[in-house]
């Protein structure tokens, strides 16, 4: 039986990020300097295909720092943690080494630089996400207010419209997170925002290729994990740059076969966390079915890298 002619349209950048592949370096120096098992503060990033493969090396992966014992090292995961975290780790002598990315860290210094200066911040963000718990508790409660929406925007309760900043978590759609900016600025028209957006460079990147390539195809796949924030958000902007079937999936085994019956066209990208062994996967699955052509569509080009923490540099050396 002759396979029926598909082409795939390969978005790019996609997948892991320069933060993701810090933070697994990490755990894996970390399991080679001090041996397993190594713990892990929170899944070290929203995959469940990496989660499990550090796990397969020796890493313990825990919710709370009270599930570690003293005596072993605790990695804290690229999302951040409040700064009860690792001041409870120093009470208790703990090795530690923070996997907090770098573009997160720099809201979390953003924020501090505006409430020494007075200022009450507001958060764009997710309520319940790692991030976002950690952001905000980088300050005293109360000194950082969430909004998830634009109706959000019309009930939140300030001290003082006049001493207000905002900053927002890094995974966010840029479009939806524009319009809750532009609700702020209307509402509080002193407010203070970033120097430079606070949605990181990946984020960006990854949905201008979504957008792209939308036009282009009758449905698109985002290989991602369902708690991953910069995943769950390329759906939602293929879908608004004009795909009428965009769809999360973890592997290739998840993919809704009777969904795309009779389609030519099949846009592949994925989430920053999601590596792209899992993209070589879902192709090889419709090469399976199909009479594949493939085809990349680039529309930036990433030479970001961000460097491990001291401590295990004396790792890398030895590598």
């Amino acid at each position: 039986m002759t396979k029926p002619n598909l082409t795939l349209y390969l978005a790019a950048p996609r997948g892991f990020c320069a933060g993701v592949d810090r933070a697994i370096k990490i755990v894996e120096m970390a399991l080679e300097k001090w041996g397993a098992p190594v713990f892990v503060r929170h899944e070290i990033v929203h995959n469940k295909f990496v989660v499990d493969g550090l796990r397969d090396k020796g890493a313990i992966f825990v919710e709370e720092l009270s599930d570690c014992p003293d005596d072993r090292p605790v990695i804290f995961s690229a999302h951040g943690v409040a700064k009860v975290v690792p001041a409870e780790a120093e009470r208790r002598q703990m090795i530690y080494v923070d996997a907090t990315c770098p573009l997160v860290s720099k809201v979390h210094i953003e924020a501090e630089r505006h409430y020494e200066n007075g200022l009450q911040i507001i958060m764009i963000g997710h309520a319940g996400h790692p991030e976002t718990i950690g952001t905000m508790g980088q300050l005293p409660d109360g000194e950082v207010l969430l909004v998830e929406t634009v109706d959000d925007v019309a009930t939140v309760d300030v001290r003082d419209p006049g001493k207000l900043a905002f900053v927002t978590q890094t995974t966010l759609s840029v479009d939806d997170t524009k319009d809750i900016v532009a609700a702020l600025q209307a509402r509080f028209p002193a407010i203070v925002g970033p120097h430079k957006e606070d949605i990181c460079y990946a984020t960006t990147n990854r949905q201008e290729a979504v957008k792209a390539v939308a036009g282009k195809v009758e449905a698109m796949l985002v290989v991602g994990a369902p708690n991953s924030s910069n995943s769950r958000r390329l759906v939602e902007v293929g879908a608004k740059a004009g795909c009428a079937y965009a769809q999360l999936v973890q592997r290739a085994d998840n993919i809704d076969w009777r969904a795309l019956d009779g389609i030519s066209s099949v846009a592949i990208t994925a989430g920053a966390s999601a590596p792209e062994v899992l993209v070589t996967e879902v192709i090889d699955a419709f090469r399976a079915r199909f009479n594949v052509t493939v085809e990349q569509v680039e529309t930036a080009v990433e030479r970001v890298n961000f460097k491990v923490p001291r401590v295990l540099r004396d790792v890398e050396t030895e590598n």
